[in-house]
């Protein structure tokens, strides 16, 4: 008598290709921490909340759909003064899906091809790409630079 079942003894690795993104400063470049942020899927099936915060986060997963050609994610701040509407900020990444048969025993998977980045700018101030090309290996392939309060530098003060 025998069995058949399936091993995954030989698939380790993230079975899906989700783009990583972290989190900068656009005025230090420096890599930050958000503790008053949410990441929703615009127009995404049932609750599509990504990223709620506290905790502070450094990088959110941005899953996409392989029978789409454009996915969208709205950000919304939840700190006084900007909790509003009208600073909420949108990403939009247009991309190619590509079937990728990885092996027998992770069978197959779909990679994306990034072809644009859109972005509104309210308190983001861009999205830059590191690789365009967004498989199921766990690294950033997006930075979001957020405008961030920066002290004034200590200095001479002007004679008055």
């Amino acid at each position: 008598m025998g069995l058949a079942a399936c091993s995954t003894s030989g698939c380790l690795d993230n079975q899906s290709a989700i783009p990583l993104a972290e989190f900068y400063s656009s005025a230090t470049g420096e890599g930050v921490s958000l503790s008053s942020i949410e990441i929703r899927g615009v127009g995404a099936p049932d609750d599509s909340l990504l990223l709620s915060t506290p905790p502070a986060a450094t990088q959110v997963y941005l899953p996409m759909r392989s029978t789409r050609t454009e996915t969208a994610w709205a950000i919304s701040y939840k700190q006084d003064g900007i909790n509003s509407p009208e600073f909420n900020d949108t990403v939009t990444l247009r991309y190619e899906s590509q079937p990728y048969f990885a092996s027998s025993e992770c069978g197959a998977m779909y990679n994306y091809r990034l072809r644009e980045v859109r972005c509104t700018t309210h308190l983001l101030d861009s999205v830059t790409v590191i690789d365009s090309m967004i498989t199921n290996i766990d690294r950033a392939c997006l930075r979001f630079y957020f405008r961030t309060y920066q002290e004034p530098e200590e200095g001479p003060q002007p004679e008055e």
